[in-house]
């Protein structure tokens, strides 16, 4: 896990958004859950397990892996209508930019708590992030949660109706079986099948697992590597959003 004093020493100059990007080999969205099933000590594990995923030396590397850059945007999600940027469109081209959107994101703070799980939302909003990306060769969402969709539309019906033709999405499903109360009718693996099932879309995508909130940091950390690997990269056929 990320130290405070790290993350503090991180704020030092946090990175801006992107502006009159250049093109790039990425854009890759984030999308944390903040639902009512997400409780503030799994928040804070979610968020700062990010933070440290990002910094973490692999990730680093897999980021500068090819003079073309990768442009980054997080948001998180929960109910219907709510989504909240956490950072915008970032051109990450330097480690420097790389661990100060780390602290950045390290350091938010969610914008709800009571809400429901409001998947197909939370991927029909992407549309709109993505829409203002900069031009990049490959597109791809990745959604982090821990429920079933049980609000509004759903991820396959929001790929029917918004322009995400284009897109990949991968899933971080976090397995919390056994946890807690509403967790006692579920199944080991239940949420990771429900992802594969319901959520990922594109050539190549894939779900990662997290067994628990406290085992994300790992699990968010393997899956960026995978994700910037330029050889997993250099084999999709999407090329635009």
């Amino acid at each position: 896990m990320i130290r405070p004093a790290t993350i503090a020493a991180l704020t030092l100059a946090l990175a801006a958004p992107a502006a009159g990007a250049p093109n790039c080999r990425l854009a890759l969205l984030l999308a944390l859950d903040v639902s009512s099933s997400v409780d503030a000590e799994e928040d804070i594990l979610q968020r700062q397990g990010l933070a440290a995923a990002l910094s973490a030396p692999g990730v680093r590397a897999a980021f500068m892996s090819t003079p073309k850059p990768v442009a980054l945007a997080v948001y998180e999600w929960s109910g219907r209508e709510k989504q909240q940027t956490l950072l915008d469109w970032t051109i990450i081209d330097t480690s420097r930019t790389l661990f100060q959107s780390a602290a950045r994101l390290g350091l938010s703070q969610r914008q709800t708590t009571e809400f429901p799980t409001a998947l197909g939302h939370a991927v029909g909003h992407a549309a709109t992030l993505f829409a203002q990306a900069p031009d990049c060769d490959v597109y791809i969402l990745d959604v982090s949660g821990d429920g079933v969709n049980n609000e509004g539309f759903t991820p396959k019906q929001a790929y029917a109706n918004f322009p995400l033709d284009g897109v990949i999405v991968n899933g971080l499903a976090i397995e919390t079986f056994g946890s807690k109360a509403a967790d006692l009718s579920a199944r080991p693996g239940e949420m990771s099948a429900y992802y594969r099932a319901e959520l990922i879309k594109g050539t190549s995508a894939f779900v990662e697992t997290a067994k628990g909130f406290g085992d994300f940091e790992r699990a968010m950390e393997r899956k960026l590597i995978r994700e910037l690997s330029p050889d997993i990269l250099g084999q999709l056929s999407f090329g635009g959003n």
